[in-house]
């Protein structure tokens, strides 16, 4: 088999890297063969267009930064397109846009190629190392196809539904992640201002309940399943926790626009008489608003994601 990576920038490197670490036939291209001298060196063969490479491999990777450069490097008399045999996979690894993945796949589609959304979440460290989760979005016997090459580049490879499915996983973790990090900025903020130091605050934080588990991990518990009652942490006690919170946030004049926000939530779901639920019960607002029905996951689904780690 012979693999193709088109992108070797600071992700690709390392993915590329670890292929030809186990073993595959590498053919590579990027903006200048320099920056693709490492995995030359290491016995890569050089294209000099994407549709050159397109021509000798089975399968190709692509890891870019942008959807535009993804769409640059699909088309055009020296795209990847026009290189591709009936029969070939393309798996672009970017973080890339909903419609132009299923765009690509429509097109690919006529002319007997597969195409897969696949993009990656452990940044540099983990392209490098293997600790990478690839999510893939696309025809599930592709994914199947081609497994054992997208091990040796990550260690969480998944298969996450149609195409698409990956790059709406990807662009919901990486949502999460930036608005739990807002929201930490605002709580250290507020409680370096009150008088601790950042240092043994954070600490503390991270040895409590919400600090001993992954971040998604906790909506699994009450939320996803959709048991809020009975309760294991009512509501009307969170609310009193959470009201005290911004009460400091005042007495030290912190700004907390994302935690006033959740307040604003939390009172509403209190106002519904929802004050003996549990205390995710006002997550439930969100879905309303979305347009979304209950995920009523039962409990064996949600330890069957938790035991595969």
């Amino acid at each position: 088999m012979r693999i193709g990576f088109i992108g070797l920038g600071q992700m690709g490197r390392g993915m590329a890297s670890n292929l030809q670490s186990s073993g595959y036939d590498l053919v590579v291209n990027d903006l200048s063969r320099e920056i693709a001298s490492r995995h030359l060196e290491d016995g890569a063969t050089w294209a000099e267009s994407p549709r050159a490479l397109g021509e000798l491999c089975d399968v190709v990777f692509t890891s870019l930064p942008t959807p535009a450069a993804v769409d640059a490097v699909a088309h055009g008399s020296v795209g990847l397109i026009a290189g591709l045999r009936k029969g070939a996979s393309w798996f672009d690894l970017s973080t890339n846009s909903v419609e132009v993945v299923r765009r690509l796949h429509d097109e690919l589609s006529e002319l007997d190629i597969d195409f897969c959304d696949a993009p990656v979440s452990g940044g540099p460290a983990g392209a490098s190392s293997g600790k990478l989760a690839i999510w893939v979005g696309g025809d599930e016997a592709v994914f199947n196809r081609y497994e054992a090459v997208l091990a040796a580049m990550g260690d969480k490879a998944r298969y996450i539904g149609p195409i698409g499915g990956g790059t709406i996983a990807k662009l919901v973790h990486n949502m999460a992640s930036t608005a739990i990090n807002a929201v930490m900025a605002e709580v250290l903020t507020m409680g370096v201002k009150a008088g601790l130091d950042a240092l043994p605050l954070w600490e503390a934080i991270r040895h409590g309940a919400a600090g001993r588990m992954r971040s998604f991990d906790n909506v699994g518990n009450r939320f996803l399943p959709g048991r809020l009652e009975p309760a294991t942490y009512q509501l009307n006690l969170m609310y009193k926790d959470i009201s005290l919170a911004l009460q400091l946030a005042r007495e030290v004049n912190v700004p907390m626009r994302l935690c006033g926000l959740v307040h604003n939530d939390v009172m509403e779901a209190i106002n519904r008489g929802w004050g003996e639920r549990d205390s995710q019960s006002f997550l439930v607002l969100q879905q309303e608003r979305a347009g979304v029905e209950a995920f009523a996951l039962t409990a064996e689904e949600i330890r069957g994601v938790l035991d595969r780690g």
